[in-house]
C-alpha cells in the first residue's frame, strides 16, 4: 500500500478499502493487526478507510480464533474493534447479515452521510427503509445478532472446511486453507491442459453444472481479466479459480458429498476436457463476467 501510495501520490488515492473476508483469494482473512497497520498509513495520508463488511462476523471468528490476544474476546467486541479503524463500511446483507436481500452503508463522516442520503433517496428509496420492508429491517435487526453467534460461526466455519477437506482426499486442488464462505478449486492446476485464455475455471464452472447440476462462479480470466488500455490486449489475471460458495444454513453435509464426488470423477477424467472460447462480452470489461457468453472448443 505504502508503494502504490508513493506511485500514484496520496492526493489521486481517493478511499482505501478492505474487504473482509477477501473474496478473492480463497475466502481468508484479515488480521486485526493488518487492519490497524493500513488504518494508520491511510490516516497519515488523509485517506479515509472503507471496509466491506460482508462477512465481518467471519472474519471476526478467524481472527478470535487464530490470532493472539483475541482468544478471549467475543465476536461482538471484535466487530467493534475493526470499525473503529475505518471511517465508513459497506454491507451486503445478504451475507454476515442472514437475509435475502437488502445492505447497509454506515459512515461517521457527516458529510459524506449527507450525501449518501440524497443518493439513497435517488437510487433506493427514503433514508428510512431505503428501498426494504419493514419485514425486511426487522429480518435484518435478527440476522445481524444471529451472524455473531459463535456457535452458529464454528458450524459454518467447519461446514466449509468439511468440504474443503472431502475434496482434497479426492486430489483436487483447492486454495488452503478454507475460508470463511466457500470453497475455491485452483482451475489452472485442475486443468493444467486447458491455457489460461481457453478459460479453464469457467469450464469447471459449466463441468460441475453438467455433471451434478450444482452452481458455482469463475473467479479467474474471465472476472479478473482486463485489456492493456493502449494496444487492447488481454492482460491475464494471477488469480484462476472456482468459487463453490457455501448459503448460510441452507444445506448440510451430504449436500457437500454430492460437489465432492461430482468434481472428484470430473477430475478423475480432467483430460477429456476442453477449453471456451469467449463469444460475448459486454461494453464494461471489469463486468463481463455477469453477463459473458461462451461456446465449448
Amino acid at each position: 500500500m505504502q508503494c502504490l501510495i508513493d506511485e500514484k501520490g496520496s492526493e489521486n488515492v481517493s478511499v482505501v478499502i478492505i474487504t473482509v473476508t477477501c473474496n478473492n483469494n480463497g475466502g481468508q482473512p484479515v488480521s486485526m493487526q493488518n487492519i490497524k497497520e493500513v488504518s494508520e498509513l491511510a490516516k497519515k495520508y488523509n485517506i479515509p478507510v472503507v471496509i466491506d463488511a460482508a462477512r465481518l462476523a467471519e472474519n471476526a471468528y478467524f481472527i478470535q480464533q487464530r490470532e493472539e490476544g483475541y482468544k478471549n474476546k467475543s465476536i461482538k467486541e471484535i466487530t467493534r474493534e475493526m470499525f473503529s479503524y475505518c471511517e465508513t463500511a459497506t454491507m451486503s446483507s445478504k451475507k454476515d447479515g442472514m437475509v435475502n436481500i437488502g445492505g447497509l452503508f454506515v459512515t461517521k463522516n457527516e458529510d459524506i452521510f449527507k450525501m449518501a442520503q440524497q443518493l439513497a433517496i435517488v437510487h433506493e428509496g427514503f433514508i428510512t427503509y431505503g428501498g426494504l420492508t419493514g419485514r425486511d429491517l426487522e429480518a435484518l435487526a435478527v440476522g445481524l445478532q444471529e451472524g455473531c453467534d459463535p456457535h452458529y460461526l464454528e458450524y459454518r466455519i467447519n461446514q466449509v472446511k468439511y468440504l474443503g477437506d472431502q475434496l482434497e482426499e479426492k486430489g483436487v486442488p483447492i486454495v488452503r486453507p478454507t475460508g470463511g464462505h466457500g470453497v475455491y478449486v485452483d482451475g489452472r492446476r485442475f486443468f493444467p491442459h486447458i491455457p489460461q485464455h481457453e478459460f479453464p475455471s469457467q469450464r469447471l464452472v459449466t463441468a460441475l453444472y453438467e455433471e451434478a447440476g450444482v452452481r458455482a462462479v469463475e473467479l479467474g480470466a474471465c472476472a479478473f481479466g482486463s485489456k492493456d488500455p493502449e494496444t487492447g490486449d488481454p492482460i491475464w489475471p494471477e488469480v484462476e479459480t472456482m468459487r463453490i460458495g457455501i448459503s448460510r444454513r441452507v444445506y448440510t453435509n451430504s449436500h457437500m458429498d454430492v460437489i465432492a464426488n461430482a468434481l472428484g470423477e470430473i477430475y478423475k477424467n480432467r483430460d477429456n476436457y476442453k477449453g471456451l472460447k469467449l463469444v460475448y462480452e459486454g461494453p464494461i470489461v471489469s463486468l463481463r463476467h455477469f453477463t459473458a457468453g461462451f461456446e465449448l472448443l
